[in-house]
């Protein structure tokens, strides 16, 4: 099956070897997404809430540059270098989904990359 590959300008660059998001039939695999801004590229400042809602931004760029948006999601992975932040980080998920929820797994990770305190990849299936 080919893989097609995804790239906007409203979401950062990828920071290495590989893409914003892969198509693979109806099926979409979007990268990680942390906080960075997509113009300069760098961390944005902020509370977890603020990197969240950031994160989350360049996610759904990436979403309509695949042709879809955050109502094809169908799996979210959140990722946070606190656990204790997860209600503020939940809070800010629900500014962008509505029922029926994507599935989703939540995990503490000792680290992200550029210092992120959030970080949050996704699948997104296509009619």
């Amino acid at each position: 099956m080919p893989r097609d590959p995804i790239s906007t300008n409203k979401a950062p660059a990828a920071i290495g070897p590989y893409s914003q998001a892969v198509r693979a039939g109806d099926t979409v695999y979007l990268s990680g997404q942390v906080a960075l801004d997509p113009i300069s590229g760098l961390l944005i400042e902020g509370d977890v809430q603020a990197q969240a809602r950031r994160a989350f931004d360049n996610l759904r760029a990436v979403c309509e540059a695949a042709g879809g948006s955050m109502d094809d999601v169908v799996r979210v992975g959140l990722y946070l270098t606190d656990l204790d932040q997860f209600a503020a980080v939940n809070a800010v998920m629900a500014e962008y989904f509505q029922a029926p929820y994507p599935a989703r797994s939540t995990i503490e990770v000792s680290a992200l990359p550029r210092g992120a305190q959030f970080e949050v990849d996704a699948v997104m299936v296509l009619d």
